[in-house]
Formats: structure tokens, C-alpha cells, sequence
């Protein structure tokens, strides 16, 4: 499966994990939360540790965010993610210099909200994909599903291998805010961000020094599985995090590294966090994280989009071919990686 075109999209509003801070704040039961949630907040958006300066929303005033009940909050999630999936998609369509009657297929991961038909019904009416393009959304994954639904582009071109596919990972992280005094629910508000990516493939290379995603790997924890998942609270959805996952994912992630015939040039990873990201650098000393971070550093944790977002930039600053592994890991719980040449 080879790579024609990458291309990412934020929200326009940044805020600072300062601004956060003070729009936490102003909300009407901040002064109900318990003095250690308090504490947690402060420290995480105040004291620079960790590891993120911006992140980037879908509504202008996160005030009114942090007050939403269940319904406006999934309301949130219909109305932006199949707007943010189709920029990201248009991005990479223009890279590719492809009008979108060209695609056949449309893969897309999201578990940060629910719809009926999925995004990629609107995302394909928006685009104006055509008619008979096959439509495929995979729910459920968590943080780690970029490469799940990379793996099932790879066996659709498998088997359709003069057609032009399109993955895009969506996630409305901010969907899933709200105030109250489970640890999970707090450090979710400290970490994550909305964004998208999408990529352009085929099943034969198109031009020469293509690259091609190959190698798909996974590893599955289901002893773990509570650890680190969605649950549904008052209709609400709870990411509920035990201070674990980043063990949790290092362990995961050199199990899979040790299944690699040949060492990459870089790893590329979901940037689950400041925690995560040291752990896998402490269990893989041979890498350093750079654009992990830097993804981190800018947009936050945006779940599945994360890891095409630290593609993009490995891409950007070393455009020459070189081997590289992808990993990405949530939900579960499981990790899964794949290899791009």
C-alpha cells in the first residue's frame, strides 16, 4: 500500500494551557470540585510540565464547553467532526492533485462521539465522493486506531489494487469535557485536543520513491482493558485512565518492536503524553521521540490523529526515504504498529 498525499487539520482556536486553566475557572461547579482535583488541575495547566503549550478547539469560549449536558455534548461531535475530517481530507486531496470522484474508498476511525450513518457519510456528501465509493467507519479503537484503519485500507487494496483509497482519523476530544472529580475526566481536560488527518493510498506506486506502509502488527492486553477506555457516565462519555498506561504502553510497545525483522530509522508514536512518551524512550533508549513531542507540544493529545499528525512532520523535515515505524496504542487494552519504507 503505497503513500501519495498526508495532510492534518486543527480547529482555529488555540488556547494555551494557561487560558484553559482560567476557562476551567469560570465554570459554575469549579468551587465544588474537591481541593485535590483543584490541585491536579493547577498543576498540570500551570507549571509547564507537561509537555504541552497549546492545544486547539472547536468552540471559540471553552466556558460554555465545560457546561454542556449529554446531548449538546454529542451535538458538538456531529456537527464538528465530519467538518474537520472533510479539511483534513481536502488538504490531502489538493497534495495529491486528485478531485475526490477519484477515491474509491473512505476509511474512517473516530471514538470520540456517535453517529448513524458515521462520519464518512457526511465527510463523502461534503467532498462529493461518488456514489458507488465504499464507505467504512470503524469505532471502538481508542487513541490507537490510525493503524487499524490503515491495516484495513491495506487488505482492501489488496484486493482492489488499481483503486485510490482515503484514511481519515477524526476525534472531538473536547466532546468528552465536562467537570467532575474522577482523575480520568480531569487529566483529559489537561491533555487533549481536537484534530483530524487523512491520507491518500493506492494499491500500486504512482511515482518513483513511493512509499509503501507494510509490516501491520498488533498486540492485545484484554486483562488490562479497564485501564484505559471509554465508559458511558449520565450519557457522558468518561475516559477513565489508571496511572499504569504509561507501563502499560512501553511494555506494549517493545513487545512489538521486538517483532521487527530490521531497526527503523525513527519511531513514531501516538503522543499519549509527557509520561508515555518518556516511558517508551526509557524502554527503546535507542530512539528519542522528536516529533512525538513536538506534536505533544503543539496540538496535545488529539487520540487517533495524533500519530498521522507526527508522520506529517517526520515527513516535512526528512523528506528523503528512510525506514520508519509507526505505533499507536489505547483502548484495549492494544497496541499496533506498522512499518513505512
Amino acid at each position: 500500500m503505497f503513500l501519495l498525499s498526508l495532510a492534518t487539520a486543527n480547529p482555529p482556536h488555540p488556547f494555551t494551557q494557561a487560558e484553559t486553566w482560567l476557562a476551567l475557572q469560570s465554570h459554575p461547579d469549579f468551587g465544588a470540585l474537591k481541593p485535590r482535583s483543584v490541585s491536579l488541575l493547577e498543576k498540570i495547566l500551570t507549571n509547564g510540565s507537561s509537555g504541552i503549550e497549546t492545544r486547539q478547539f472547536t468552540a471559540a469560549d471553552l466556558g460554555p464547553v465545560f457546561r454542556q449536558d449529554a446531548q449538546a455534548l454529542n451535538q458538538s461531535f456531529e456537527t464538528c467532526a465530519p467538518a474537520l475530517a472533510s479539511d483534513a481530507l481536502a488538504k490531502a486531496l489538493e497534495k495529491s492533485d486528485l478531485a475526490a470522484e477519484k477515491i474509491n474508498a473512505l476509511f474512517l476511525c473516530t471514538c470520540t462521539g456517535y453517529l448513524c450513518p458515521g462520519p464518512s457519510s457526511h465527510v463523502a456528501e461534503t467532498l462529493g465522493l461518488r456514489p458507488d465509493a465504499y464507505l467504512c467507519d470503524l469505532v471502538g479503537l481508542g487513541c490507537g486506531a490510525a493503524i487499524p484503519t490503515l491495516r484495513a485500507a491495506h487488505g482492501y487494496l489488496a484486493a482492489n489494487p488499481s483503486h485510490t483509497v482515503a484514511v481519515v482519523a477524526v476525534e472531538i476530544s473536547s466532546a468528552a469535557f465536562y467537570i467532575d472529580d474522577d482523575p480520568g475526566v480531569l487529566i483529559s481536560l489537561c491533555l487533549f485536543g481536537d484534530g483530524a488527518a487523512a491520507a491518500i493510498l493506492t494499491g500500486q506506486p504512482t511515482y518513483e520513491g513511493c512509499r509503501s506502509f507494510h509490516s501491520f502488527d498488533t498486540h492485545h492486553v484484554p486483562a488490562d482493558r479497564e485501564k484505559i477506555r471509554f465508559t458511558n457516565s449520565a450519557g457522558k462519555l468518561k475516559n477513565q485512565l489508571h496511572r499504569s498506561v504509561p507501563k502499560l504502553a512501553a511494555q506494549a510497545v517493545t513487545t512489538l518492536y521486538a517483532r521487527l525483522p530490521e531497526k527503523p530509522a525513527q519511531i513514531l508514536a501516538h503522543s499519549g503524553g509527557r509520561d508515555v512518551i518518556e516511558a517508551i524512550e526509557t524502554a527503546l533508549p535507542d530512539f528519542h521521540l522528536t516529533e512525538t513531542r513536538e506534536v505533544l507540544r503543539r496540538h496535545g493529545n488529539m487520540s487517533s490523529p495524533s500519530l498521522l499528525f507526527a508522520l506529517e512532520e517526520r515527513l516535512r523535515t526528512h523528506p528523503d526515504p528512510e525506514p520508519l515505524w509507526l505505533t499507536a496504542f489505547g483502548a484495549g487494552f492494544a497496541a499496533h504498529s506498522c512499518a513505512l519504507a
